[in-house]
């Protein structure tokens, strides 16, 4: 997956209320809509139940048609992007891009639960006109990748390095993210911003370690196909959601991020902060990471920030102990950092 330049089976039970509490200290969210961590988590299993998604496999292809079906359950109309693309090391890799477009919006900016669409106006300017008319909300971009790692290459048991990853974190956990709120999108339709959904694959096909060359464009082949032949609907922002599912994980403001999109950075930490989940999302920086926001940034010209996990003291590496290790599984993935993203992003869209 990434790398960094500066800091280093089955069943669905969709239950009323998480089992688990938020911390003591979180303040009460501005927001009554609650993310739901433990659906969530259930999203996550039912992908891991496919074993690794890794790229030309049958569970890759098996998962990508169980993720389109939850998207249109929840009424979203889907597109699988095909395409065969070229990885680091000539494999031809059977790629799609799982897109899943609100009902209700068009490219051509249409009525969206009965409001005007606008891609234009920023969210915090978003509001009722005074003599009782429409008012404009904003289109955005949730993205997750949702291809697995084909190599556990970063494990401390060089014998594990040629098996593919699970991939719990590192590709689910996103993805399972964006499919809880599906889900709350479609019962409660108070949104203050229409979200469409994008499920990159090809992402975890890059240079492995034992491999001496170098190449940041191995990485994100299904976001850089996107990207290049991306047109429309337009977006006000993206946000990337990678490794959102880690034990005690933080999420420090990305430095692509940063240079592209600081204002997206700063009203998504701000909804983190009235969310009650400050502490998950500190204000600090942590490094330039090569993932698929870069090419959503530099060829679709869409502002994506990334939300993705940092952890700068640990020894294996600033992505967390888990990242490209076969122990990339269910037993790593607490349902807290799941739900301090989701119901941030709850906030963000419905504050």
């Amino acid at each position: 997956m990434k790398t960094t330049y500066i800091i280093c089976l089955f069943t669905l039970f969709i239950v009323g209320c998480s089992t688990t509490k938020k911390s003591q200290t979180a303040s009460k969210p501005a927001v009554s809509i609650e993310f739901n961590a433990d659906s969530a988590y259930a999203y996550c299993a039912a992908q891991c139940s496919f074993g690794p998604r890794v790229m030309n496999s049958p569970a890759h292809e098996q998962c990508a048609q169980w993720i389109a079906s939850q998207f249109s359950q929840y009424g979203y109309n889907v597109e699988l992007q095909r395409a065969d693309l070229r990885g680091y090391d000539g494999t031809v890799l059977k790629s799609t891009n799982i897109i899943a477009t609100a009902p209700l919006s068009s490219p051509e900016g249409d009525t969206i639960a009965g409001t005007a669409a606008n891609n234009t106006e920023a969210p915090s300017t978003s509001s009722g006109s005074a003599d009782g008319g429409t008012a404009t909300i904003p289109r955005i971009l949730l993205c997750a990748h949702w291809d697995s790692r084909p190599w556990a290459d970063n494990d401390p048991d060089s014998a594990n390095w040629r098996k593919p990853v699970m991939g719990a974190n590192d590709g689910a956990s996103g993805v399972a993210v964006m499919l809880e709120l599906a889900r709350l999108l479609q019962q409660h339709d108070s949104a203050r911003i229409a979200v469409d959904f994008v499920c990159f694959d090809a992402e975890d096909w890059g240079v492995p370690q034992w491999n001496d060359a170098v190449d940041a464009n191995s990485w994100a082949l299904g976001a850089q196909y996107w990207a290049a032949h991306h047109k429309s609907p337009r977006y006000d922002f993206a946000i990337l959601l990678d490794m959102v599912g880690g034990q005690q994980a933080k999420f420090y403001r990305e430095l692509h991020s940063m240079q592209y999109a600081s204002n997206v950075v700063d009203m998504v930490w701000q909804a983190a902060s009235a969310a009650g989940y400050g502490s998950t999302f500190p204000h600090k920086d942590g490094g330039w990471i090569t993932d698929d926001h870069v090419p959503v940034n530099e060829q679709a010209s869409i502002p994506c920030i990334d939300i993705i996990n940092h952890y700068p003291d640990c020894p294996q590496g600033s992505f967390g102990p888990t990242w490209h290790t076969v122990n990339d599984d269910l037993q790593h993935i607490d349902r807290n950092t799941l739900r301090a993203v989701g119901q941030t992003l709850v906030q963000l869209i419905y504050q």
